[in-house]
């Protein structure tokens, strides 16, 4: 991507190191804040338009701290996965350009919330399993630090449970999954886009020469 190298040539040093081990422990610490705490901090951290009308200008990063509300071990499973794909991302691109993905989901997270009302991180953070699944897709997880999934299957599956969210998810968090997505689809669009084609072509190709036996 040469707009990509031009910008980091630039600006390569502008950039949050270890950015995913911030937003990890940031929201392990808000979970303990909501759960133990005070509700109320949830929803004041909530991307929403009125908020922002209102100059809560907070809301445009705090929404990233927002955790899954759900028991204790899922959470912990969710931050072990984050941390673990956000961190080897880093590492395979540098901080920069793991920063540009990163913020190029966040801005569509938020144009989002301009559009509809209100933003959520879910299509952002579901980008970067997507990156990793297609970098490496043979690569190993430990479900429950036992089982051995594949990388790919996982990412077919965390693509099924963002299909499943947009059919049945408000119009709000649809757009946000769409937009959320800006860093993957920008990074990897034209992969993507070339390997549906191939595909459909060896698909074709196969319903062909089946025919010609029947």
């Amino acid at each position: 991507m040469n707009w990509l190298d031009r910008l980091e040539r630039k600006f390569g040093h502008l950039y949050i190191p270890r950015l995913m081990n911030i937003i990890v422990v940031g929201q392990a610490l808000v979970w303990i804040i909501v759960m133990l705490i005070n509700q109320n901090l949830y929803y004041a951290m909530m991307l929403t338009r009125d908020g922002l009308a209102h100059f809560q200008l907070w809301r445009l990063v705090s929404f990233l701290f927002l955790p899954p509300i759900s028991s204790l071990l899922y959470l912990v499973i969710e931050l072990y996965f984050l941390w673990y794909i956000g961190t080897s991302l880093e590492q395979t691109w540098g901080g920069f350009r793991f920063n540009v993905f990163f913020l190029l989901g966040m801005l569509g997270s938020i144009l989002s919330c301009l559009v509809m009302g209100i933003g959520s991180s879910t299509g952002l953070f579901l980008s970067i399993f997507f990156a990793y699944a297609w970098l490496y897709p043979d690569s190993q997880f430990l479900i429950f630090f036992l089982l051995p999934v594949k990388a790919k299957w996982m990412g077919w599956a965390a693509g099924i449970w963002w299909a499943y969210q947009f059919i049945t998810g408000h119009s709000y968090l649809r757009l946000s999954l769409v937009l959320g997505l800006a860093g993957f689809l920008i990074f990897f669009g034209r992969e993507l886009w070339h390997w549906c084609v191939d595909n459909w072509v060896n698909y074709r190709r196969r319903k062909q020469w089946k025919n010609q036996w029947k």
